[in-house]
């Protein structure tokens, strides 16, 4: 079968997208003005197909797509360091952003990013043939630390997030692994920064830099300790 399914996402302006795919390795394939502003973007097997629109508003954006990979731990490897480069920084917020690599209860490995389109292209690779949600999780943090990370993505909720993250680490009959403890902190710090509370943003950085972990905890906090790297060095908004 010679069938290809190629997404075709919205934006207001090309140039602003478009130098964001190249910063990702994305070659532009294609580009018009008129009779309408179109581009493609090309990297290996993903093609992206654009448009612009005037009166499109990118962040009020529900435009979205699924990149399925076999090495998303590699792209995402990728994508950094071509942010880094063209940016000096990783962007964590606002537009364009890329989020943090994580292991889903649904057998995915995946991260999310938004171009300044507002379109999210969320990346990811099977870790497990059955792609239902697990059961949620019982253990206290653990379940926090799930339903927030939902919040935070799939809902596109930061403020739900944050306050199921805080009301976990209120609690005064129970407290978290260093690894748990870790984990919800650099999320808290993540949508504080997406929400535009830089005060809360840094002094849950400080607190999540200063979480001592074992070296057991060190290898499975990996994605943890890389996305709290990014938010530590996000700069200004």
């Amino acid at each position: 079968m010679g069938e290809k399914t190629i997404p075709i996402l919205p934006c207001q302006t090309l140039q602003p997208l478009l130098d964001f795919y190249v910063a990702l390795g994305f070659e532009v394939a294609f580009q018009q003005r008129s009779p309408n502003p179109y581009a493609v973007v090309v990297r290996g097997g993903i093609e992206l197909q654009f448009f612009g629109l005037k009166r499109y508003e990118p962040t009020q954006s529900f435009s979205t797509c699924y990149v399925r990979t076999d090495d998303v731990d590699g792209l995402y490897a990728a994508f950094r360091a071509g942010l880094k480069e063209t940016y000096g920084r990783i962007p964590t917020r606002g537009l364009p952003r890329l989020g943090p690599l994580k292991d889903m209860s649904y057998g995915m490995r995946q991260f999310l990013m938004t171009d300044p389109g507002g379109n999210c292209v969320r990346v990811g690779q099977p870790t497990s043939e059955d792609q239902s949600h697990r059961p949620t999780p019982t253990e206290t943090f653990a379940r926090a630390l799930h339903l927030a990370s939902l919040l935070a993505d799939s809902k596109n909720d930061p403020a739900g997030a944050a306050r199921v993250v805080d009301r976990a680490l209120g609690l005064e009959d129970e407290k978290p692994t260093g690894l748990r403890l870790l984990q919800l902190l650099v999320l808290r710090a993540d949508v504080a920064a997406r929400l535009g509370d830089e005060e809360t943003a840094t002094s849950v950085l400080t607190r999540a830099a200063a979480v001592r972990l074992t070296a057991e905890e060190r290898v499975e906090a990996r994605d943890a300790l890389v996305r709290l790297e990014d938010l530590r060095n996000r700069g200004p908004a």
